[in-house]
């Protein structure tokens, strides 16, 4: 089932690292296309193509786009009292992780009388998306909207697809999450489509156009956020979800064959990866999970997933090798079952996941940590989802006339070097008569060197 990528006793490069770690490549190509199409749909037929995609892919018609306040209501009193119980303790963790994400107001006195102020300015509206296909997520309820609240986000929406077997409503667990938060904004609708909603807005349905869409979804929503990229800002390409765990001869076959099982039951584009010097430990891991892949409730789906090309046991010659090859997947996950785990030579990972007692499955839930992490090898430039993703910094720039005459003659001098004059005649428009300052010199250069 899981495949073997055997790199021992190979001279290793970047490039050859990047074109041999195991990857989806073929599904993630056909989904950019498909995506577009989809989203461009809805830019031009608005609720008309949403109610389409929603017959097309979930199977729902008739349905209420725009949530009914007492869907909500309902959900909350029918949520399970455990359920409940862990939503609450889980949105206790991620404000509290979310808050320390939240940089304070800085000024930086660059001499008397002149500072620059950073300050982090958060989004005016906010468009959370949450699966709803193989998978229901709550939980993804929890790690979009609470760093979007922490950061000071006034507007905040959420969109799921419409339920055949709740009647065209979004799935009640959803309903519960978005009401135990305050969310009172939410739409019955999946998929790229809600991607190209919120980017270009719905009139028909109260859907305004939103300033950051984020969340995750399979490839097609990933590949969404690619194709309003420059109309809308977007979190990371959080896609079908990865794994990559790092471990040595020590590690426990069977912690390390459940752990690669409970990610491939995402969905079946599922990527999950054993990186060890160790051939025993590969064996033994394969086994175990052969052993227990179809005893899982979701078994076929996770087969299909191990089974893909997308997943795999690669060997390595030792640990130095075996870091390369991890920072140049830069998996969604990361866990490393090492004696020696030294995290700090991981660079590139959405979420690392030190020892044995701390599987991805906590980070899904309740580690406090966000669990909306980038794909795809994403993780190289880009990071997860967190307060910051919905803040935008902006410097505040304060002079006094005497710190402005200071830096004058330097703006001059720049401002000519660069062939435009009228930079440094703006600021010497402050110290002299206006008509004086503003008229160029006989030797100034041209303000298009072109023309000199």
């Amino acid at each position: 089932m899981l495949r073997t990528i055997d790199l021992r006793g190979r001279d290793l490069s970047t490039a050859t690292l990047l074109a041999t770690v195991p990857r989806a490549g073929a599904e993630r190509a056909e989904a950019v296309t498909a995506a577009a199409d989809l989203v461009a749909d809805v830019r031009d037929r608005g609720e008309e193509a949403l109610r389409e995609q929603a017959e097309r892919f979930d199977r729902v018609t008739g349905h209420a786009v725009r949530v009914p306040a007492e869907h909500l209501d309902e959900a909350i009193a029918r949520l399970d009292a455990a359920v409940r119980a862990a939503l609450d303790e889980a949105i206790r963790r991620v404000r509290l992780v979310s808050a320390a994400q939240v940089p304070p107001r800085l000024v930086t006195e660059i001499g008397p009388g002149a500072t620059v102020e950073q300050r982090w300015q958060p989004v005016r509206r906010a468009g959370v998306y949450v699966p709803g296909g193989k998978a229901v997520y709550p939980s993804s309820v929890v790690m979009n909207v609470v760093p979007a609240q922490v950061a000071g986000v006034g507007e905040v929406a959420i969109a799921s697809p419409a339920q055949a077997e709740f009647d065209g409503r979004v799935h009640p667990d959803i309903l519960a999450a978005a009401g135990l938060l305050g969310v009172t904004e939410v739409y019955a609708m999946g998929g790229a489509g809600a991607i190209g909603a919120y980017a270009y807005g719905v009139e028909s349905v109260g859907l305004e156009p939103v300033d950051v869409v984020t969340g995750p979804g399979n490839n097609f929503v990933a590949a969404a956020k690619r194709a309003v990229a420059g109309v809308v800002g977007t979190d990371a390409e959080a896609g079908a979800t990865e794994i990559l765990i790092v471990a040595d001869d020590d590690a426990d076959p069977a912690l390390i064959a459940v752990d690669l099982i409970s990610q491939a039951e995402h969905d079946e584009q599922a990527s999950a990866v054993l990186v060890t010097w160790s051939e025993r430990l590969a064996d033994e891991v394969r086994a175990a999970v052969d052993a227990r892949v179809d005893a899982t409730r979701n078994g076929v789906r996770a087969r299909t997933a191990l089974s893909g090309p997308q997943s795999a046991i690669v060997l390595v010659d030792d640990r130095s090798v075996a870091t390369d090859v991890s920072n140049a997947y830069a998996p969604e996950h990361l866990e490393l079952h090492l004696a020696d785990p030294r995290p700090e030579e991981f660079v590139n990972a959405g979420a690392v996941f030190v020892g044995p007692y701390a599987p991805v499955s906590l980070g899904d839930y309740l580690a406090g940590s966000n669990h909306v992490l980038p794909t795809g090898g994403q993780a190289r430039y880009a990071s997860g989802l967190s307060a910051s993703t919905f803040l935008r910094p902006q410097q505040v720039i304060t002079y006094d006339r005497a710190a402005l005459r200071d830096a004058m003659d330097d703006i001059v001098a720049l401002a000519d070097a660069e062939f435009l004059p009228a930079h440094g005649e703006a600021v010497a428009a402050r110290f002299a008569d206006a008509s004086s300052a503003v008229t160029p010199s006989a030797d100034s250069p041209s303000a298009d060197p072109l023309e000199a």
